[in-house]
């Protein structure tokens, strides 16, 4: 089991009702917290995000390389939290030679994940395709260690033992070695989170695997495309653009099957 320390404002006791149909009793249980995080960039507002407090500048730099901000550490000058406000806000400062690159998405408030409605699911895959480069296929994975990664994902979740609200994102490298894990009211918090720790430590190169607690959302298929990691595994099934953007990018999309085993929705020679 592995001992993760919980900080103390990651869940609240709160008294409540049990009620079982025939008397009423009331205890104690704990509920996972979830609180706004205000992303700035060079100092000006870049997005607002809900989420479990904890890991903010693991958070930020794994959002930016998600969102197409920075593609190297070197990119970032620092990650600082801003001061004189009530309401988390962390600021990420680029250099100036990245921010000439990219001045044009931030204006536009950064890539597709940001955009809303009004977009169809070829544009999406469009997009994403023009700023992350489809993979090879020189990485390939035991498959049953890889089952075995998503079987014990649960021993990286001990906020999720507690609230049962929470999701989880653990990367694996090509030993199967756990690089990162990190929890979040949301997944895509989890993902961003779970790839900063290993982004800040240098070691992204060594990332090869995914372990999602949620579903398989396009969103998720990019942030892990932005992290060059080729392969996601997770308890659920991904969505239709999900698995169409990671078939386009030579991805492996996998999720627990009813009665054991895993569905393979693409990507599948890549699992030996």
């Amino acid at each position: 089991m592995v001992n993760v320390p919980l900080g103390s404002k990651m869940n609240k006791n709160y008294n409540i009702t049990f009620w079982d149909k025939k008397s009423r009793e009331s205890f104690t249980q704990s509920l996972i917290e979830e609180e706004t995080l205000s992303i700035l960039v060079q100092g000006k507002p870049y997005a607002v995000v809900m989420r479990t407090p904890g890991d903010e500048k693991e958070h930020v730099a794994g959002f930016c390389l998600s969102e197409g901000i920075v593609d190297d550490l070197d990119d970032f000058e620092h990650i600082t939290r801003c001061e004189g406000s009530d309401a988390y806000a962390m600021n990420a400062k680029i250099t100036t030679s990245r921010h000439r690159k990219i001045e044009k998405n931030l204006d536009k408030r950064g890539y597709i994940s940001q955009t809303s409605c009004g977009i169809c699911g070829k544009e999406v895959i469009d997009d994403i395709v023009k700023v992350t480069f489809p993979f090879r296929n020189e990485v390939k994975l035991n498959i049953e260690k890889a089952y075995k990664c998503l079987e014990s994902l649960s021993k990286y979740q001990p906020l999720r033992r507690i609230t049962r609200a929470s999701h989880g994102a653990a990367i694996f490298g090509f030993d199967f070695e756990i690089l990162s894990f990190a929890e979040d009211v949301g997944r895509h918090n989890a993902l961003d989170k779970a790839i900063g720790k290993v982004f800040l430590k240098k070691k992204l190169s060594l990332a090869t695997l995914v372990v999602l607690s949620s579903r398989i959302s396009y969103e998720l298929v990019q942030k892990a495309a932005r992290a060059r990691i080729t392969t996601i595994i997770a308890v659920s099934r991904p969505t239709s653009l999900a698995r169409d953007l990671a078939k386009k990018l030579n991805m492996t999309l996998a999720c627990f099957a009813k009665n054991d085993g895993l569905y393979i929705y693409c990507g599948k020679k890549r699992l030996l």
